[in-house]
């Protein structure tokens, strides 16, 4: 073989591992230059507070007893001193009529004054309450016994709470209630029995809850009922944002951080969640442990972060 032939081989090799290095150098991505790459976050410490889980129920308030004002006397209503809706005491006038008789002898031709007397006779409540209907006018005829107005006794009030059947596992830890009425108003509430049928349509329980207030509410007033479900003294809260889950919402994590430069992804599972904080039953977290609040969506298992805000 002759030496250009030689010299020649000897070039198209070396060519060739030049060009490989080569390659090879532009294929081949360090884990510097990974760790260059670093993701904006923020950040949030873990913290450990009392946390209550609790859940609404549907209220709505009702008299239980209704008396029923009825006319003493056969006669005309002379005078009605009430109108319906008003809220009247024990003792207070509500009508008056004229009996028969005085009607009678007051139409007499020429009756002689000094033998007429009025007969008017005044109807009064029995106990304090709201005119729920009212059914006679002034100038109408009654008879004894007649229906003239409906009494709802205030001091019946209750209201009636709908629970589902499931969820009545959970009233004998709820008999002290809280009342949420309509414009942030909240009362106190005592569960004291249970009503004997459910209800055929929604199929809920329902229970009578006494107010502990001595506020003048309406009938038909709708409510909830808050129900304490569990409580927990010291839990691991965590804001709901920095909490990740897959698709199916079957596996939840966080990124939590090693250093100031580094997040790895830790496996949770949630307790008690609302609209703002996530209740984190495993595994514990230290009181000095951070996790990525803002820019933790598609981190991966070990990421190189920035902190842009403690």
């Amino acid at each position: 073989m002759s030496t250009i032939t030689k010299l020649s081989r000897f070039f198209c090799l070396l060519t060739g591992i030049i060009l490989a290095s080569v390659s090879c150098n532009r294929g081949t991505t360090t884990t510097e230059d990974i760790l260059d790459v670093k993701t904006p976050v923020t950040i949030v410490p873990v913290a450990y507070e009392p946390v209550t889980s609790s859940f609404d129920l549907p209220a709505v308030s009702t008299f239980m007893n209704k008396s029923i004002i009825r006319a003493t006397t056969t006669g005309t209503i002379e005078k009605v001193s009430i109108n319906q809706g008003d809220f009247i005491s024990a003792g207070q006038q509500l009508f008056t009529i004229r009996t028969r008789e005085a009607m009678a002898l007051g139409n007499l031709p020429g009756n002689d004054s000094t033998l007429t007397f009025k007969g008017l006779i005044n109807i009064t409540s029995h106990n304090e309450g709201v005119i729920s209907s009212l059914s006679y006018r002034k100038g109408d005829f009654v008879q004894e016994g007649d229906e003239l107005a409906v009494v709802s006794e205030q001091s019946s009030l209750v209201f009636i709470l709908e629970v589902p059947f499931e969820l009545e596992k959970y009233i004998e830890s709820n008999r002290n209630c809280l009342i949420d009425l309509p414009g942030n108003k909240q009362i106190k509430g005592t569960i004291t029995s249970k009503l004997s049928e459910m209800d055929m349509q929604s199929q809920t329980v329902r229970y009578v809850v006494k107010t502990l207030t001595a506020d003048r509410l309406p009938g038909g007033l709708i409510a909830s009922i808050k129900m304490v479900r569990s409580k927990t003294e010291k839990a691991l809260v965590l804001p709901k944002q920095a909490v990740l889950g897959d698709e199916t919402q079957t596996e939840f994590w966080v990124m939590k951080l090693i250093n100031d430069s580094t997040a790895i992804k830790v496996v949770v599972s949630k307790g008690f969640e609302n609209n703002e904080k996530v209740e984190i039953t495993h595994p514990d977290f230290l009181v000095s442990d951070r996790v990525i609040l803002t820019g933790n969506y598609g981190l991966p298992d070990t990421a190189s972060i920035s902190i842009i805000k403690e």
